[in-house]
């Protein structure tokens, strides 16, 4: 049986290869070179420039959303993609400024169902050739960027530090999986268009009630610029109008103001992603757009791609080496993956579930499930020692 020596060893090994693999593809080298990635029917061009000096853990990395979306003709998207070019750009000190050109031009074009699978690839390139720090990958995005990163950032909250939305509509998305993934929203007061100023503000109170609900997570902020139509500054060094209180403007009209840093990467420069938390709250009811994508995994949760509806709540018990069932709607079709770290995998995992029973599991680390794991995500955090189905 591997001991956790042994599995420290192996995962390093499997990560070196992984890479050295991936530098000698030469459609992955190709997709570097020429910054753009195929999937399907659909290409996926960004551009990208790597700024200052690399820190000891990597680039942060700062994926830019565009503006557009819908619009009757291409060059209208073409135009908004190359102004994201250096729209946050200037902002950034150390790191990777990336702005993705949406696949179609269609309202969601940052988030058809072949946006997933590709920002999958677009990070692990990132990590592999550009030496990206893979707890520092924030996005960000104006207007149906915006929309793309209400879409977007639950779905794959996983992958980010933290998410920025401006001038986006969230088009009744879900939040909840949000919960270890900061996120800040900024609209002009003016804003009408599809109700997106008040919209920015009911979900500020959605998110103020998960947080309620759950105070050790969903961390977040809003800012409505004060006077301010579709567009304002939130890429600014200077401070801006914003309001004092906003949920007193949305229902009452009354205006109150106060001066703020509203740049959207100092934000997000206040984050690091922590890839294996102890508590994951999982929104399964959200997987609708996920069918491209080859990923079932979320943090140290794992759940077959064909449930697609119920919620999912597990946390670690550290002291009793073991698992807390809070909440399972899938009928025990949950699997949690483990490492060295989160539980001690030489002693007998006890699992709790919600009617009060309980299992113990021993578990076994294997070479196989370490492979399988870096091949599903392409992030060495996520690299798993052990899987124990909670159903069995």
């Amino acid at each position: 049986m591997m001991n956790s020596r042994e599995a420290e060893d192996c995962a390093r090994d499997l990560w070196e290869e992984h890479c050295r693999k991936l530098r000698q593809d030469p459609r992955r080298r190709k997709e570097v070179e020429e910054q753009c990635i195929a999937f399907g029917d659909v290409k996926m061009k960004y551009g990208m420039e790597v700024i200052g000096q690399q820190p000891e853990n990597g680039y942060p990395v700062y994926i830019a959303l565009h503006g557009g979306g819908g619009a009757p003709f291409p060059d209208i998207n073409n135009q908004q993609w190359a102004h994201m070019a250096i729209y946050y750009k200037d902002s950034v000190k150390n790191g990777i400024y990336v702005n993705p050109r949406g696949v179609r031009d269609t309202w969601d074009t940052h988030a058809n169902p072949e946006s997933y699978p590709l920002y999958d690839r677009l990070i692990e390139n990132l990590i592999v050739f550009c030496g990206a720090d893979p707890n520092r990958i924030y996005l960000l995005g104006f207007s149906a960027g915006g929309d793309g990163v209400y879409l977007v950032g639950p779905r794959m909250a996983d992958r980010f530090a933290a998410l920025h939305m401006s001038a986006g509509h969230p088009n009744d998305g879900s939040m909840v999986n949000l919960y270890h993934t900061p996120i800040q929203l900024q609209v002009g007061m003016n804003d009408a268009a599809y109700d997106r100023n008040h919209e920015t503000v009911r979900y500020q109170m959605y998110l103020d009630r998960l947080e309620s609900e759950n105070p050790d997570g969903y961390t977040h902020n809003v800012y409505v610029h004060v006077d301010k139509p579709h567009n304002f500054r939130d890429n600014s060094q200077e401070l801006q109008q914003v309001m004092i209180d906003n949920l007193t403007w949305l229902h009452t009209g009354r205006v109150t103001r106060r001066t703020v840093d509203s740049n959207a990467v100092h934000f997000l420069d206040e984050f690091t992603r922590q890839p294996l938390p102890g508590r994951v709250i999982w929104d399964l009811n959200i997987r609708d757009r996920l069918a491209d994508r080859s990923v079932d995994s979320f943090y140290w949760l794992k759940v077959p791609a064909k449930v697609a509806q119920g919620t999912v709540i597990l946390r670690l018990d550290r002291e009793e080496n073991g698992i807390v069932v809070e909440r399972d709607d899938t009928e025990g079709q949950v699997t949690a993956l483990l490492r060295d770290g989160m539980l001690d995998l030489d002693r007998p995992v006890t699992v709790r579930y919600p009617d009060g029973g309980q299992k113990t599991f021993a578990v076994e680390r294997s070479a196989d499930t370490m492979r399988e794991t870096l091949a599903e995500r392409g992030d060495p955090n996520y690299i798993f020692t052990a899987s124990l189905k909670l159903g069995a």
